[in-house]
């Protein structure tokens, strides 16, 4: 029996000649994976519906010999495409990409996460990136995943911790109008990535990228 899910593709890669492996991120199974049989047919149901970043519905059957699961059907709502011509805001969902690996387990429900991704890539649709929404995306995943850090208890000065306590709960498009202090900003930078190094074991490849350090 198939079973149906919304979600966006965080990976796509070949598995053969002409099938796909593809990876999504789904608020009701959290990241799974799928196979796309024959998707790289000119003539399959999938051509040009199986692409980074692509959003929508699908339906998927299950395995029961792995956890890769056979992809049925995919009904295309959003492509995403202005992010393919801007490098920054790429990378930045790369990163948002590789923390939520690095973070959680496949099929954990994860509504929560998948809310910060979605709303972080509609918002990007029409936003250019800055290293404030590095630091909230950050903070946002903590937060999601049990891991907020108890900013009163820290040494961060007022406008610092401020500015953290803010970039948890604000939306993305008030976050880009935040103008911290390039101190508070630097103090943001250190306090995270101390945080996440330790609480995650290592800092998920692409943060100075995502920076643009």
């Amino acid at each position: 029996m198939d079973e149906n899910a919304h979600g966006v593709i965080l990976r796509v890669r070949p598995l053969t000649e002409t099938s796909l492996i593809v990876h999504w991120l789904t608020p009701e199974h959290g990241r799974l994976g799928t196979v796309a049989k024959g998707a790289r047919r000119a003539k399959s149901p999938f051509r040009g519906k199986l692409d980074l970043l692509f959003e929508g519905e699908l339906a998927f059957r299950r395995s029961r010999k792995s956890d890769l699961h056979i992809l049925s059907e995919v009904n295309i709502e959003a492509t995403h495409a202005s992010l393919r011509d801007d490098i920054l805001r790429l990378q930045l969902l790369a990163y948002a990409t590789r923390f939520i690996e690095c973070a959680t387990e496949p099929e954990n429900s994860l509504p929560g996460i998948h809310a910060i991704f979605s709303t972080l890539l509609n918002h990007l649709d029409t936003h250019t990136t800055r290293p404030a929404l590095v630091y909230a995306l950050e903070i946002k995943l903590l937060n999601e995943l049990g891991l907020a850090p108890s900013l009163d208890e820290t040494r961060l000065k007022d406008g610092t911790r401020d500015l953290l306590e803010h970039l948890a709960i604000l939306n993305w498009d008030t976050i880009t109008q935040l103008k911290p202090t390039r101190s508070q900003a630097e103090a943001a930078r250190q306090f995270l990535g101390n945080f996440i190094q330790q609480n995650l074991g290592n800092i998920p490849k692409g943060r100075d990228t995502a920076l643009g350090i």
